[in-house]
């Protein structure tokens, strides 16, 4: 493999591709292929023209006023990835994935999926480029997600219940990696999270930096200066390294990634391998990935992405936890504040703002990414405030 492309598959100690030979070659002509394509001027012609008349974006960067004012401290501004297309930032990064694999002569996409929205996001790309479509989920999250199992078949994808393990999203990826490893000739494994074996969380986040480019352009022309701090959700990190991205070279720019208390890989995990990829991973008194559970069925992951890993332990970012019911807050405050009902994955950057935001002043800017809008979670939310 080209020296460099493995150089790039590693940030610090983290990354890399730890895969049996016969996946690792599939491996390397996908990192071909993405280099090839990634700079080319009619492939970002094509994904720019998606972006925008598909997806509909730019996505705003919403003045969150009364927020502001409740709250005390930070002007608060949501960069709105839920008003996206399919509702979350998941589709950035499918539509540029779907044309790669369009250009490589792919004919059947797989997909994994937690909260159901990279699901959707998928089953929503392929059914515009009349590809097939299998999706790989959990039991017990096809279950919690019962309204984007639905709309995932309805655009036309097949789902895959996988009752291994917790049936949750990690068991989800194992299944999807065994299944490209039987079909790579003929299959597309197109990767929601920035986790997994090089070249995946390079590819993307490349794909979801669409979301900081924009941001720090919008606040420059609102505000005329950088944010003081960006939030985001962290399961396997796709939105945070999305929200981050064009701000990591700034230092004066805090970057904090919020993750459930009950899933603190980065504030509790230790190096190791998972998915064959090295990162911070919550491991059992067995050395085995620790079960995991967030009410937020995206979050639910007992690794992260390899860059957040690096991030994390050179202490450019800060990760934080909050729990359940300050989530469920959360999730309300935001919704009779300003009228935007948040994914219960957003409402955990939301939680953890409103304990950032008071401790900084007035003249202080705080971005939150709000990764997903929460349709898909009202009747989760519903049964439990009962």
């Amino acid at each position: 493999m080209d020296q460099q492309l493995q150089q790039e598959g590693y940030f610090g100690e983290f990354g890399g591709s730890f895969v049996p030979p016969e996946l690792q070659e599939v491996l390397n002509y996908l990192s071909e292929q993405f280099y090839k394509f990634r700079d080319d001027p009619e492939f970002k012609e094509e994904l720019s023209y998606y972006l925008r008349e598909y997806v509909g974006r730019k996505s705003p960067l919403t003045f969150a006023e009364r927020l502001t004012k409740a709250w005390g401290g930070a002007k608060i501004y949501l960069k709105r990835e839920d008003l996206n297309h399919t509702g979350a930032h998941k589709i950035n990064n499918a539509i540029g994935q779907i044309l790669l694999a369009k250009r490589m002569g792919a004919k059947r996409i797989i997909a994994e999926t937690g909260a159901g929205q990279h699901g959707v996001a998928t089953a929503t790309a392929c059914a515009m480029f009349d590809m097939e479509c299998v999706i790989y989920m959990g039991a017990e999250d096809t279950r919690r997600q019962a309204l984007n199992v639905f709309r995932m078949e309805l655009l036309g994808a097949t789902v895959i219940p996988v009752d291994k393990g917790q049936g949750r999203l990690k068991d989800a990826v194992d299944e999807a990696l065994g299944d490209l490893v039987r079909n790579y000739k003929n299959t597309f494994y197109l990767l929601g999270s920035a986790v997994g074996p090089h070249p995946f969380p390079t590819m993307v986040k490349h794909f979801q930096a669409v979301i900081s480019e924009e941001s720090k352009q919008q606040i420059l022309e609102k505000e005329g200066r950088l944010p003081d701090a960006i939030v985001a959700c962290a399961g396997g990190g796709s939105n945070a390294i999305g929200a981050f991205a064009h701000y990591i070279d700034e230092p004066s720019v805090r970057l904090i990634g919020v993750e459930p208390d009950k899933a603190p890989t980065l504030t509790e995990g230790v190096p190791s391998i998972i998915h064959g990829f090295k990162c911070l991973v919550l491991l059992d008194e067995e050395g085995q990935p620790q079960k995991t559970y967030s009410i937020a069925a995206g979050l639910d992951y007992p690794g992260i992405g390899p860059e957040h890993s690096h991030l994390k332990v050179t202490g450019r970012a800060e990760y934080a936890t909050v729990t359940n019911e300050e989530v469920l807050a959360a999730f309300q405050e935001l919704s009779r504040t300003e009228g935007i009902i948040p994914a219960l994955e957003s409402a955990h950057a939301v939680a953890h703002a409103k304990k950032l935001a008071p401790t900084m002043d007035e003249n202080q800017i705080l971005i939150i990414n709000l990764s997903g809008r929460g349709d898909k979670d009202v009747e989760q939310v519903f049964q439990m405030l009962k």
